[in-house]
């Protein structure tokens, strides 16, 4: 892999970081889905750091979107309720 390759997959992963943690926010402004600030308030509660916390919550967010895509399949919004539940571990 080249280093101008390299480049371009590290400034698109964090292009994606970075639009994931902006849904997560809109979430938490939004209270849609609810469980997505009741978790940041969890977390948060348990002494995590607000950006360690919508960190944690954008790697549910990501996994979901993976399996939907994966999956072609809906949007499962008890999986994901779920997962976020089991904050602080990852799925």
């Amino acid at each position: 892999m080249d280093d101008e390759h390299s480049l371009d997959d590290a400034e698109h992963s964090a292009e994606v970081r970075a639009a994931l943690l902006r849904a997560v926010e809109t979430q938490v402004r939004d209270g849609d889905p609810p469980e997505t600030a009741q978790t940041l308030e969890r977390l948060m509660g348990e002494g995590y750091p607000r950006d360690e916390a919508v960190r944690l919550i954008g790697f549910v967010l990501a996994d979901e979107l993976f399996q939907i895509m994966k999956q072609e399949r809906e949007y499962d919004h008890e999986r994901f309720v779920r997962l976020l539940t089991r904050l602080p571990e990852t799925p």
